[in-house]
């Protein structure tokens, strides 16, 4: 599926949707940025709006693209982390239970909840 990148930038009546390849248009707001961007790209190349994708990136200046940037990158980060640590939880509430320990004894060994073991123990397991 073709991605149309949006650059999208501040100006005193919203925002300034320039789309690579396409065109520029206009939106009130970032959050109706994605509406506006898929009409013109729509209308422009006559596609209909979900035979594509759009990736906006907005344009705020004064050091606040590389700080909100940061931000997300961390946050993407943060559940990567949180994702491998669940995964490595699964694994070993998994092992203590092949290995004979009650839900609770597996609950004070991962320092979690025995609701917690529970539900580590019934995840993919289906």
């Amino acid at each position: 599926m073709t991605t149309y990148d949006v650059r999208a930038k501040r100006w005193e009546h919203g925002w300034e949707l320039h789309i690579a390849g396409v065109g520029v248009t206009q939106s009130r707001t970032l959050w109706d940025a994605d509406r506006m961007a898929r009409d013109l790209v729509g209308r422009r190349e006559g596609l209909e709006p979900g035979a594509f994708e759009v990736a906006i990136t907005p344009e705020i200046g004064g050091g606040l693209d590389e700080e909100t940037r940061a931000a997300r990158d961390a946050v993407t980060e943060a559940d990567r982390l949180q994702r491998a640590a669940a995964a490595k939880s699964r694994e070993a509430a998994r092992r203590l239970k092949r290995a004979g320990l009650s839900g609770r004894d597996i609950a004070k060994v991962l320092d979690v909840s025995p609701q917690r073991v529970s539900q580590l123990l019934r995840t993919g397991t289906r």
